[in-house]
């Protein structure tokens, strides 16, 4: 199986052919929190709709994926008629029985009228070897699935390149409230301090209520303990993007993290421009949480 980050949406077409058969699988899919498989193909082939399955199975792990199998006999050998005897003479025998009890005329004078009566000719497919049939089967199936690794892996460096861009901009909104988140304590303390002034005049103003204030204050809008925990998902996003797995599922933890983090950044907020950072740091996590739901 190929490695790399993948998209859920792809598509993959192969074929088998030869002088006698030719079997055709075409393969889409699209975003699904589970695996979910759907697969149509030919009565004949039924059998052999496990084998489809875990094949299947070996190239993706989640994602809504339907499959369509066609299958065509091109030897013009898939069918055979058969004629039963016993059910033909059984036929002549009643009717002839039926003629005589009840003083009928016996009109049964033709082989084609008696052909056409239900079951005497049938027409049956010609049963084929499962062994061979899973083989073919399995070829064009592999081919389906290897175009369509190819164009999910696609999409999925679109996906890695776009995403490890969102998170460098949120890297450096998060560093822009860093930087801001100190000095908003200072410029507390200062307007605190100029209005207590303003309103006492020359009064001697109490120095310690003042830094109770401010540490009350500074312990409300302290936001160290989001920023640490915002880089640190930064950084284990962008390590799972470099692997060659399916993280899909991890990748969306680690943004629902992200999103409650930046939550609570702006609910500390008392800084208009802290504020209008942090709802870019939200408004970006959300692009970000989206573009995750598309990934295996």
């Amino acid at each position: 199986m190929d490695k790399g980050i993948k998209s859920m949406t792809g598509f993959g077409r192969g074929e088998y052919a030869d002088e006698d058969i030719r079997i055709c699988v075409e393969m889409k899919s699209v975003n699904h929190r589970y695996l979910d498989l759907g697969i149509k193909m030919p009565r004949r082939l039924n059998m052999l709709e496990g084998a489809v399955r875990n094949a299947i199975r070996e190239h993706a792990q989640r994602g809504k994926i339907d499959v369509y199998i066609t299958y065509e006999n091109l030897s013009g050998n898939d069918t055979q008629l058969t004629f039963n005897r016993n059910l033909a003479e059984e036929y002549v025998k009643y009717i002839g029985e039926m003629a005589d009890e009840f003083s009928l005329e016996n009109d049964l004078k033709s082989a084609v009228r008696l052909a056409s009566f239900q079951g005497v000719f049938n027409l049956a497919e010609v049963a084929e070897d499962d062994d061979v049939m899973n083989e073919h089967l399995l070829a064009a199936l592999e081919e389906a699935c290897r175009m369509f690794d190819r164009s999910r892996l696609a999409e999925g460096e679109k996906l890695k390149t776009d995403l490890l861009g969102k998170l460098s901009d949120l890297r450096g909104f998060v560093g822009e409230i860093e930087e801001r988140a100190p000095g908003i304590v200072a410029e507390y303390r200062q307007n605190l301090s100029d209005k207590v002034r303003e309103l006492l005049g020359d009064a001697q103003i109490d120095e310690a209520r003042l830094v109770t204030e401010v540490t009350i204050f500074a312990d409300k809008a302290a936001v160290d303990e989001e920023i640490v925990r915002l880089k640190a998902h930064i950084d284990a996003m962008e390590h799972e993007l470099n692997l060659s797995a399916a993280v899909g599922r991890k990748l969306d933890f680690i943004a629902q993290e992200m999103n409650r983090e930046a939550n609570t950044t702006l609910s500390k907020s008392n800084d208009l421009k802290l504020s209008n950072t942090a709802i870019e740091v939200k408004t970006l996590i959300e692009k970000i949480r989206e573009q995750v739901q598309n990934i295996e």
